[in-house]
């Protein structure tokens, strides 16, 4: 198949663009490059542009007769979200009613969403289930839950058939070296780590210290973001199957406090990682871990990658020697 891949220039989105072609099918990268990297796509055509364009995704779709969309494109800062929600609903759900309805012109019915565990707020139970309530606490998660409420009003409506991904904590780099996290203000947890542990930073902040958990800081579940690919990929499969349309968890099913990441740096990097202790931040809930059964069950899907350290050795490998040479393309 051929897909349009919007967000293909991003940490996700190149992940997923370099298994698609493994996996026989031919990714059409669509990207505004505000935040996505030149460098990182290195399979299929590149489309530079924005969702805003209607006029851009209806002859994108047709010229290149795409078979099904990928959707990463979206802003992904929980914080930002807070602080800017305006930007969160234009960019998340009204640029994504714009591709919806360029599909709908071009008569392309499948979808795969990059949707959020965010959309659950705090939970009411851990492992989460995707049968829980969703009661986002920030605009982010509010914006992945909309478009999750208007794919299936679209499939009734107009037949189109759609998986929602809702990810936990995508962490990690290819095995091979060729892609890795870079972001320009980077948030995640263990590239922060890292960056403390190779001097790159002075310390890692740790947000909250009082959480009910065993060591008083964060729990979050890591998935490679490899696998994560791969999940993509077998959702795209399962539509060209029919598989019905839902939404599914994709974590690995264990959680790891913020101090065990922090341990596991140390140890797989052989430096300690400097902290500073500092308070919560807003819309952060206290644990996040996903009931991953189901997308087994759905898919056919398991993590080739599911410990944390080899989480961490892979993103050790990227930013010590594959970060540097991917440098030199920007």
């Amino acid at each position: 198949m051929r897909a349009l891949v919007t967000g293909g220039a991003g940490y996700i989105g190149s992940h997923t663009a370099q298994v698609l072609v493994r996996a026989g099918h031919e990714p059409v990268v669509l990207d505004n490059f505000i935040t996505g990297h030149r460098w990182a796509v290195k399979w299929g055509p590149i489309v530079e542009g924005d969702l805003v364009d209607a006029d851009l995704l209806r002859r994108t779709l047709s010229s290149y007769r795409i078979d099904a969309v990928l959707h990463f494109a979206a802003a992904a800062l929980v914080g930002e979200s807070l602080r800017d929600p305006q930007k969160y609903f234009r960019n998340n759900v009204l640029n994504t009613f714009n591709l919806l309805d360029a599909m709908l012109s071009a008569g392309v019915n499948r979808l795969v969403f990059s949707s959020s565990c965010a959309s659950y707020g705090n939970p009411q139970g851990v492992p989460i289930s995707e049968g829980q309530w969703q009661l986002p606490v920030s605009p982010y998660g509010e914006s992945k839950l909309m478009v999750e409420r208007a794919l299936a009003w679209y499939a009734r409506a107009y037949g189109l058939t759609w998986i929602a991904l809702r990810y936990f904590n995508a962490a990690g780099a290819d095995p091979g070296g060729e892609l890795g996290e870079d972001h320009e203000n980077e948030t995640h947890l263990i590239p922060l780590a890292i960056q403390a542990a190779m001097g790159r930073r002075p310390f890692l902040e740790i947000y909250g210290t009082d959480y009910p958990t065993p060591d008083g800081s964060a729990i979050r579940d890591y998935v490679h973001v490899s696998d994560l690919a791969d999940a993509h990929v077998k959702a795209l499969d399962y539509l060209a199957r029919g598989g019905e349309s839902q939404s599914l968890n994709l974590g690995a099913g264990q959680g790891h406090s913020v101090r065990e990441v922090i341990d596991v740096v140390g140890k797989v990097s052989g430096q300690a990682v400097p902290i500073r202790e500092g308070p919560r931040r807003p819309g952060d809930p206290p644990v996040l871990v996903a009931d991953a059964r189901r997308v087994g069950d759905v898919l056919g899907w398991k993590p080739r990658f599911p410990g944390l350290e080899a989480i961490v050795e892979s993103a050790w490998r990227w930013h010590t020697n594959g970060r540097r040479s991917a440098s030199t393309f920007l």
